[in-house]
Formats: structure tokens, sequence, C-alpha cells
């Protein structure tokens, strides 16, 4: 068991824990060219991963209507490629059955929605290693509120002290200095670096192998 000041670890999960890059960019495409008929750069559609879907869809279009519309298409094509598309990130089971070893608990705090949240981990049998799953439709706010990671913290009965947020975005640096949880940023995600830095994680791990050793110095 930890005797460590750190309880528990939760976690982001697209870019963090799955490598969903491939899936989200290529969702984004057919939704854009299917529902608004032209193309839109990379770097735009990919520019809010990390909030919900609904919160990103509005940087496309101000109609309700439309706006809706590219929710609609983009969840329903996504579910139709997700299996072939997602993959996980090479060693992270390994470093979830050593962090469950040493006694740490485990959640996932994600803008994702719950059951499409819990279809991913399932496709890599990831469900048991984690006490809970947030998911965006279980939080009245979203990241970069710290609610959603505050919230993780009390399904634990944790003081946000006692947790580590691990997060691939600045939406998770952002909710997870806020909740008052010591944060890591993941920085073999979707977003670079210096973007990630500049939300001043307490620490950073440039792949998820790294993170067990981290954990021994705090």
């Amino acid at each position: 068991m930890s005797t460590n000041t750190i309880k528990a670890i939760l976690f982001d999960l697209d870019g963090t824990l799955l490598d969903t890059h491939d899936l989200l960019l290529d969702s984004f495409r057919h939704t854009v060219r299917e529902v608004l008929g032209c193309t839109i750069p990379d770097e735009r559609l990919m520019a809010k991963v990390g909030q919900p879907l609904n919160t990103q869809m509005w940087d496309f279009t101000d109609d309700e209507a439309v706006h809706d519309e590219l929710c609609r298409v983009y969840r329903e094509y996504n579910a139709s490629v997700h299996d072939k598309l997602i993959r996980i990130f090479p060693g992270t089971q390994e470093v979830l059955d050593e962090l469950h070893k040493r006694g740490y608990r485990m959640g996932v705090v994600t803008s994702k929605r719950h059951e499409p949240a819990l279809h991913g981990l399932s496709t890599f049998e990831l469900c048991d290693a984690f006490d809970f799953v947030v998911g965006s439709d279980d939080w009245p706010t979203h990241k970069p509120d710290p609610g959603p990671v505050r919230h993780g913290c009390e399904l634990l009965g944790l003081d946000p002290s006692e947790c580590v947020y691990v997060g691939d975005s600045p939406f998770d640096m952002q909710a997870g200095n806020g909740a008052g949880c010591v944060t890591v940023a993941a920085l073999w995600g979707m977003f670079p670096a210096e973007v990630l830095c500049a939300e001043h994680p307490a620490y950073e791990c440039k792949t998820i192998s790294e993170l067990p050793a981290l954990m021994e110095q705090l």
C-alpha cells in the first residue's frame, strides 16, 4: 500500500489513457463535410478537444439547429468507426496494474459522455482498474471548470490535495489546478508540450510509463 500523501490518481480519457486522435479527427472531418459542406483546417477542428462535444461544435456555427445536427452526425459516425480507429497507449495496462498494486485508487474524469467513455475503456478491458467514471453528463459543469475533478475526489472521500490529476489538454490542467489536485501533464497526448506547460502543471511525463516513478516522489 502507498504510504505517500497522494492516495489516488484521476485520469482524463482521450489522449491520456486512450489514443483517440485519429478517431476524433476523422469524425470531425466527416461531420463538417456532411453538415456544412466544407473543410476546416485540422488545427481548428482539434483546438478544443478536451471539452464536451456540445461546446466544441459552437466553434463551427452559431445556429442552434446546425449545432445540434453537427453533434448528431458526429456521434453517429464516431460510433460507427470507434472500434476500428481507437488505440491504447503503449504501457497503459501495465502502468495501471502497477499503480493498483501500490494501493492507489483510480478514477476517470472525462469530457466524453459516460456511456461512450465506458465503451472506450471496455474495448481494452480497462474498466476494472477504476473506481468510477465521471463523464460530461454526470456533472453540471465541465472542464476547464474544476467541478468534475473535484467531484471525482469527493467520490473517493479524499481531499483534492491527496489526488493527482493526469491529462493531456490545457483544459485538464486548468481543471486539475483549480480543483486543488497535483497536476501531471501527459505530454504523450494531443496537445504540444508548450501548450500544457503554459498552464503550470506540477509535473510532466513524456510517456505514461514514467508515471509510476513519478508517484514514488510524491
